[in-house]
């Protein structure tokens, strides 16, 4: 195998990869990256058993064929390697030679024979979407997802393509958020999966610019793919808990609230509370929403926000982490807050297709 390819492009497709490459306790072919020749471009593959990634960099291909490198090292090579044009060739025994008009590398690989296959979808129907809306739709509900392991099926977004909408939907069991967007897909019904929160995180990590992603669901696994990358991850397996059941279905009182005010007030809030009092107290009274917390040896703390809001005075108290989070995946100038009482969930709306459900804490 022997190419000539842009250190930029050689570094940009290595970069897109080797993020999920372990450096520890690894079988030592997951350790490397699989370059494979095409027809005008190689391809650059990862995978760690559970999530693979694919990426195809132009190259001058002189000679067909493929080898497996150490990532890392390869990664850090191109980085600091002079010039502009990089020469890769490889020998039968799987020995890289690395070459510009002034250096030369020599580094050993292993046979491509011995990389897991990373899965080709071809019967799997497509769901487009475009990227801006991927992106906010994760915004807006990753911060939820559990980090609890022994909860395995909140450990990821369970995502939902019904009557040409795409919904996700994560929860910690404390919070829960769901958002949703019209799709470019056919109208196809898939049934919900739970797509891990490291492969969403990868997805978010390489997601830029504008234009479309393509996305295919199998029994047990799911593809993404856009700008020359495609990245396969397993889903989680379970059953996600029913969260329409979680959502309430009336709110006494709903009020209109300056997001950026709230978000304001609350950070201020948290920055007097503790590990022991993690809370901060909200009091809906005429006109006026006021906002407490305090904690023993620390302090206490009382900010104010004006509000068109005429009914009965009512006390709630929150996790001021679980209100940030929210506030500050969203964009709108204005958010809606529903509650009915102190011992039921508080609700943060956003038109008709984004839906927060907090519970409340104890009220000290």
């Amino acid at each position: 195998m022997k190419i000539s390819c842009s250190k930029d492009a050689l570094l940009n497709g290595l970069q897109s990869v080797q993020s999920i490459v372990s450096t520890k306790g690894a079988l030592p072919i997951l350790l490397n990256v699989l370059i494979e020749t095409e027809d005008e471009s190689v391809s650059l593959s990862t995978t760690d058993l559970e999530i693979g990634i694919k990426s195809r960099v132009e190259a001058k291909i002189k000679k067909k064929g493929g080898t497996t490198l150490p990532a890392k090292r390869l990664f850090g090579i191109v980085r600091d390697f002079p010039g502009d044009i990089i020469e890769l060739d490889i020998t039968e025994n799987n020995i890289a030679t690395i070459t510009s008009k002034k250096d030369n590398f020599r580094i050993m690989g292993l046979s491509k024979d011995d990389f897991p296959k990373i899965p080709v979808f071809k019967d799997s129907g497509t769901i487009t979407v475009k990227k801006s809306v991927i992106k906010d739709l994760i915004k807006k509900t990753a911060y939820a997802v559990s980090q609890e392991e022994t909860r395995y099926t909140l450990n990821g977004i369970y995502l939902i393509v019904k009557d040409g909408y795409m919904t996700m939907v994560a929860t910690d069991g404390r919070r829960l958020a769901l958002a949703s967007a019209v799709t470019s897909d056919d109208g196809e019904n898939r049934d919900g999966v739970i797509v891990p929160s490291k492969a969403i995180n990868e997805i978010m990590r390489m997601l830029s610019g504008e234009g479309d992603i393509k996305i295919k669901i199998s029994e047990n696994q799911i593809m993404f793919e856009f700008d020359n990358i495609i990245l396969v991850s397993k889903l989680i397996e379970g059953r996600f808990p029913d969260y329409e059941q979680v959502i309430p279905k009336k709110s006494k009182q709903q009020v209109k609230i300056s997001r950026e005010e709230m978000l304001a007030v609350i950070k201020r809030a948290a920055l007097i509370t503790s590990d022991k009092s993690k809370s901060v107290k909200l009091t809906f009274s005429k006109g006026l929403l006021l906002v407490e917390s305090n904690a023993p040896d620390v302090g206490e703390y009382k900010g104010e926000i004006p509000l068109n809001y005429k009914e009965e005075e009512i006390k709630m108290a929150f996790n001021p982490d679980f209100l940030t989070d929210v506030l500050k995946s969203m964009e709108e100038e204005e958010i809606e807050f529903e509650f009915n009482d102190s011992l039921n969930p508080g609700v943060v709306k956003s038109g008709n297709n984004f839906i927060y459900v907090i519970m409340p804490m104890r009220i000290s």
